[in-house]
């Protein structure tokens, strides 16, 4: 039975998506993990400081940031492994992207449920994180119809907004 859920996203659109999921965030024991970047601390005053977890921002566009983004990558594993052997959940839920990949690795190896919803901007081609974590998610959601065509087995869930 679930109980613990981490619900985990980058910032911007993506995480504009998970917070369509709130109606949930009251069901469960859960948790939110995003970028720590100024525009998502109203997260603290709305679900409190103990439940809400920060991963580094770090994007890999651009000539510097694809430099850096290795080391980033790496930092927000480590902090990701931090935070799942802390909440230890039962469940990882999560709208992509780049960043979540690691915990959602961490998660399938502790055999826990991994919920990935395939991002609403993703409606001719797949994401990268999408591509990394559809072999090992428990549950696949796709938003447009069409995006079964990369994701056989995933399950059609329709808009988020």
């Amino acid at each position: 039975m679930i109980k613990k859920v981490l619900f985990i996203s980058s910032t911007g659109g993506h995480l504009t998506e998970l917070l369509q999921l709130a109606p949930l965030f009251q069901k469960y024991d859960s948790y939110i993990m995003t970028e720590k970047q100024k525009n998502n601390f109203f997260l603290k005053e709305k679900y409190g400081k103990k439940k809400l977890f920060f991963m580094i921002p770090g994007t890999y566009t651009g000539f510097v940031n694809k430099i850096k983004y290795p080391f980033i990558l790496l930092l927000n594993t480590i902090i990701s492994f931090f935070v799942f052997i802390k909440l230890k959940p039962d469940c990882i839920v999560t709208t992509g992207a780049h960043n979540t990949v690691p915990m959602c690795f961490i998660a399938h190896k502790f055999h826990k449920k991994v919920i990935f919803i395939e991002t609403f901007a993703a409606l001719e081609s797949p994401t990268k994180a999408g591509l990394m974590v559809y072999k090992i998610a428990n549950h696949f959601i796709v938003q447009w119809q069409n995006m079964k065509d990369f994701y056989p087995r995933a399950e059609f869930g329709g808009w988020i907004f």
